[in-house]
């Protein structure tokens, strides 16, 4: 029979495509992951690792036994959410993943319906970059990742995106901003100061390439991956910046600002990422449900 600590192993290291990086992840020996691998290979008769450059690469054998380990670690992840909502505890956890690049706005009203438990739901919230989150994912350490993108096609960890809504994207700023930088939109735009979302936010290549189609050239004053501490320094007067159309209102109200213009052609999309074949949460499945009135109407 094969050991479910083997297979454990062998995820990891299928999933981050190193030894070295899947026993900092594990809290293990290098050594001690090469050794189980090996009798894992044994077990099977199949190698399931090659080396590739300075990583390794599954074979074949190794892709299907991926496959299987993503089931099997998801329906582990399964049973042990069905325990914890079994006869031992009446509390429902729900462990989520949030990008940094996401307002904080938008994550509320995301998970506020996990909340229709009262006393009964426990949520614990971690934020962090894509990548980081993603490996916490796999490794089965969280139940939801919400992203501002889904999965990669192709990529080594396996799993389902869900997309909760989308948005236009909405130009904002410090009424003195605005006052300082006035005129037609988005010409006013141009040599103005600006703040940009961090590179892993997938809406910096948006706004870059919408920026340079119309001529504009503003003068990028910083590039935030902490959504809320960008929106802090729109308050502060320090430029524009672009906010979701369906949140402009409310964080104007939050740090006083401006609504300036709407970009149209840039949609900032918001999914929800889980490594389950099915959703079985009870939290996890209201999220989902009532995703959409998050977005409300003027949702793109």
């Amino acid at each position: 029979m094969i050991n479910y600590k083997h297979l454990q192993y062998f995820h990891a290291v299928a999933t981050v495509g190193s030894v070295a990086r899947a026993a900092e992840q594990l809290h293990v020996s290098p050594q001690a992951i090469s050794t189980q691998l090996q009798v894992l290979e044994d077990q099977l008769g199949e190698e399931l690792l090659r080396k590739k450059g300075r990583g390794l690469a599954l074979t074949e054998a190794g892709k299907t036994v991926l496959r299987y380990a993503d089931q099997i670690f998801s329906l582990g992840n399964e049973l042990e959410q069905a325990v914890r909502r079994g006869v031992f505890t009446e509390t429902e956890t729900l462990r989520v993943g949030l990008c940094d690049v996401i307002a904080k706005t938008m994550a509320f009203r995301l998970l506020q319906p996990a909340r229709d438990a009262g006393l009964a739901m426990h949520l614990v919230c971690r934020e962090g970059r894509f990548a980081d989150l993603m490996e916490d994912l796999s490794a089965h350490r969280l139940d939801l990742l919400i992203s501002d993108q889904g999965l990669p096609p192709g990529g080594a960890v396996r799993g389902h995106s869900h997309l909760l809504g989308s948005s236009t994207v909405t130009v904002v700023a410090h009424p003195e901003v605005c006052r300082r930088w006035a005129g037609p939109f988005p010409q006013r735009l141009k040599d103005a100061p600006f703040l940009m979302p961090g590179e892993d936010a997938a809406l910096h290549s948006q706004l870059r390439a919408w920026l340079e189609a119309h001529g504009l050239r503003p003068i990028v004053v910083g590039e935030f991956d902490d959504g809320a501490l960008l929106g802090s320094f729109a308050g502060a007067g320090a430029g524009f910046m672009v906010a979701p159309t369906v949140l402009a209102d409310a964080l104007c109200a939050q740090y006083g600002l401006e609504q300036v213009g709407v970009i149209d052609s840039i949609v900032e999309q918001i999914y929800a990422v889980t490594v389950e074949r099915r959703v079985h949460h009870p939290a996890l499945r209201r999220i989902l449900e009532r995703a959409a009135s998050a977005f409300g109407d003027r949702a793109a």
